[in-house]
């Protein structure tokens, strides 16, 4: 794919949403971290309906190390592998506090740090909490980049690597977000809705619905 046709897919993405974002809800860094630690082979309908119970009681590091595991659980246990995940919330809420004054840290290094937060977690935290142009790349970038041609990749790192090469500057800030929405509602996996698509004539997926 060449890069005109690149930029011509992403004019058409921002024309058809301007002002796109995350569909978790929060209202600070740290409720950011935390529902997209929740997110894991889960959907963010389903972490949405266990934040509301959560946030309200708990929203702070310290906060969600008074509740405990068991407590926790109980406000998460809607959400799959959520045993997992509340021990690894709670290790990750005592580190905020130890070593970054309970604030979420906005490096990489730092993120990546944490349990349970991996490059993924550590990109969408970067970009949307912090307005930093990485693109997080889950199962959604990574069918839409190998299947219409835009950034073909074996791997979830090799895409997004060959993304923030080919993406134009002007739209990596946006670009993971459109992508996400568009693989979510559009593009999705078992049968892409082509007669809905605003880049179908700049597609390179052979087997195209229409």
């Amino acid at each position: 794919m060449n890069a005109a046709k690149r930029r011509e897919i992403f004019e058409r993405l921002r024309e058809q949403n301007p002002h796109p974002t995350t569909e978790l809800e929060y209202t600070t860094p740290f409720e950011l971290l935390t529902a997209v630690l929740l997110s894991a082979q889960a959907t963010d309908v389903g972490v949405n309906k266990a934040t509301r119970r959560l946030f309200p009681v708990a929203n702070t590091p310290a906060a969600i190390l008074a509740l405990g595991q068991a407590q926790l659980e109980s406000y998460i246990n809607s959400i799959g592998l959520y045993r997992s995940k509340a021990k690894n919330l709670l290790a990750t809420c005592q580190i905020l506090l130890a070593q970054h004054g309970g604030e979420v840290p906005r490096t990489r290094e730092a993120l990546e740090a944490l349990p349970g937060v991996g490059r993924k977690t550590a990109n969408v935290v970067l970009n949307t909490a912090f307005g930093e142009p990485t693109i997080a790349v889950d199962t959604h970038i990574f069918r839409i980049s190998n299947r219409i041609g835009l950034a073909p990749g074996k791997n979830v790192e090799e895409v997004e690597q060959k993304l923030l090469k080919v993406v134009p500057t002007d739209f990596k800030q946006d670009a993971h977000h459109w992508l996400i929405l568009h693989g979510r509602y559009v593009c999705k996996a078992r049968k892409p809705a082509c007669e809905q698509c605003v880049i179908l004539d700049l597609c390179e997926f052979k087997s195209k619905a229409i």
